[in-house]
């Protein structure tokens, strides 16, 4: 069984269902990306497996656990993490104390996590003393990341943590994914760039209107021709 599993998540905002029995689920060190068109419900599913969403139907597991009533609050405190795609930093914070939010809710030393984040991010070390807000988009990025990895997540989920970035910037951001994937968390990724992020994929999953429409490992979704033409421009 995977780490994470979201099995048939059906509920959305008001009385309208934006989800319809959405399945997903991503393992450890794998990397699972959500791609679609705009509107498909992609940071809908986010959202719900983080719990920010109430389900109407479904469950969330997390490694084994039912989480599906617990808040984000709780969820974090298990195991999970979860960046969102703006305002992700503390602008007037350094970027040494944005970090050390991300580790508010340990109760032990965080200083070799810290120094793991920076490992994996050289650039955060070199700008250290510096507030997150003076730093580029690219960079605010690793902060984010940085920040929700000081909780030492079991799974991390990422909404679309290329948006707006330039593409060699897009590409380092992809390279640093794959490195902590490579640690053993889970990832969880919504991603508007598909193409790029299905590429690093271990699985994908397409979704259209709030239902998965193709699910399969990234290298499978790139190479099918219904999806290219549909869903990534042919």
């Amino acid at each position: 069984m995977s780490i994470l599993r979201a099995d048939a998540m059906t509920g959305g905002y008001g009385g309208a269902d934006i989800l319809h029995e959405c399945t997903l689920e991503a393992d450890r060190g794998e990397i699972a990306v959500i791609v679609g068109p705009n509107g498909a419900g992609k940071s809908t599913a986010m959202k719900a497996v983080f719990g920010m969403l109430n389900l109407r139907q479904g469950k969330v597991t997390l490694e084994g656990r039912d989480v599906t009533r617990m808040k984000p609050t709780d969820r974090v405190s298990e195991g999970m993490s979860f960046v969102p795609q703006v305002r992700n930093v503390f602008p007037s914070l350094t970027v040494e104390e944005n970090l050390e939010m991300g580790g508010f809710l340990r109760r032990d030393d965080i200083a070799a996590t810290m120094a793991e984040v920076y490992d994996l991010f050289p650039v955060l070390a070199e700008k250290r003393r510096q507030p997150a807000g003076e730093l580029s988009g690219g960079q605010r990025q690793q902060v984010a990341v940085g920040r929700a990895l000081m909780t030492k997540p079991a799974v991390l989920m990422l909404d679309e943590p290329t948006a707006g970035v330039s593409p060699i910037v897009m590409d380092e951001l992809f390279d640093r994914i794959i490195d902590v994937a490579k640690t053993g968390i889970a990832i969880l990724m919504v991603e508007q760039n598909a193409k790029q992020a299905l590429e690093i994929a271990h699985r994908g999953y397409v979704l259209a209107q709030g239902r998965n429409a193709y699910t399969d490992t990234g290298e499978a979704l790139l190479k099918n021709a219904e999806v290219r033409r549909l869903f990534l421009g042919g």
